[in-house]
């Protein structure tokens, strides 16, 4: 089977988000950054639903066939391999965007995730600028490439993806990264007010997805790091109320939320979506 198949049954062995509004988000033009798998994807998946043109972003090819089974499904979407973790790649994703359509009026930043699982004393420092590079740089470099054309039109939304694994175990330099995502948020936010541009995020906590097809790392070796995972994946269920991981479902509802027009009285802060876990 092709990729190209395999992202088409994907989405439709998916079928439709759990719940959704059509027509929400018609007439808009939303950017998704990391769209190729996981919350990315469920996020792109329900603006679909909702009747909105899409721009996908992902460093991965894999974006290409994800957005081939979104067209196929009838929606409008173009998809954007980008290196986002520098400025001139999150440029030519906007450039891109800006070409086909004209504007961007939502931009998703959703492109993270932890590299590495392990106490802070064992991180080597490039294994730390990595942690930072992959998720702290492309949230800034986006928000700076895409905040210029939406001060210009006077409008926009940006939703920034963070995470209550500033409050986490094991994995120190990832918190320092999504910490930096939840701070750009409310001080972007106060600059964004007098252009009518809206800057929110939201903070998931551990969440149930599918096996990735372009992994973030290398799997943990050795019982060491195995243990040290754990460690991770305990503390999580443990600092929820609900006692659980989410569903990628539950993740993408508050962010597609926080970027329609009901949430146009809410900027500059950071939801947490964590069953609880308020990090």
């Amino acid at each position: 089977m092709s990729g190209t198949q395999a992202a088409v049954n994907q989405t439709e062995a998916a079928g439709l988000p759990e719940s959704f509004h059509p027509g929400r988000f018609a007439g808009k033009i939303v950017m998704v950054t990391g769209a190729a798998q996981g919350i990315g994807w469920s996020v792109a998946r329900r603006i679909a639903a909702e009747d909105g043109a899409l721009v996908l972003v992902d460093r991965a090819p894999l974006i290409h066939e994800v957005a081939e089974g979104l067209r196929a499904h009838g929606a409008t979407a173009l998809s954007v391999t980008a290196d986002l973790e520098t400025y001139d790649g999150a440029l030519a994703a906007v450039t891109a965007a800006m070409d086909q359509f004209g504007r961007i009026d939502v931009l998703v930043n959703n492109v993270g995730g932890t590299i590495w699982a392990k106490p802070y004393e064992h991180y080597a420092p490039g294994e730390i600028e990595k942690e930072i590079q992959r998720s702290l740089f492309p949230t800034l470099w986006m928000c700076r490439a895409v905040f210029e054309q939406m001060a210009k039109a006077g409008s926009g939304t940006i939703v920034n993806v963070s995470s209550v694994a500033t409050r986490g175990m094991n994995r120190a330099p990832y918190a320092a990264a999504k910490g930096g995502v939840k701070a750009i948020t409310s001080a972007l936010a106060m600059e964004g007010a007098a252009k009518n541009i809206r800057v929110v995020a939201t903070a998931p906590g551990g969440t149930e997805a599918p096996e990735r097809q372009v992994k973030r790392g290398p799997a943990p070796q050795g019982e060491q790091e195995k243990a040290w995972y754990q460690t991770i994946v305990d503390q999580t269920v443990d600092s929820t109320l609900l006692k659980r991981y989410g569903t990628l479902d539950e993740q993408s509802a508050p962010i597609v939320f926080l970027a329609s027009d009901e949430a146009s009285y809410i900027t500059g802060s950071t939801l947490a979506v964590a069953g609880g876990d308020l990090g």
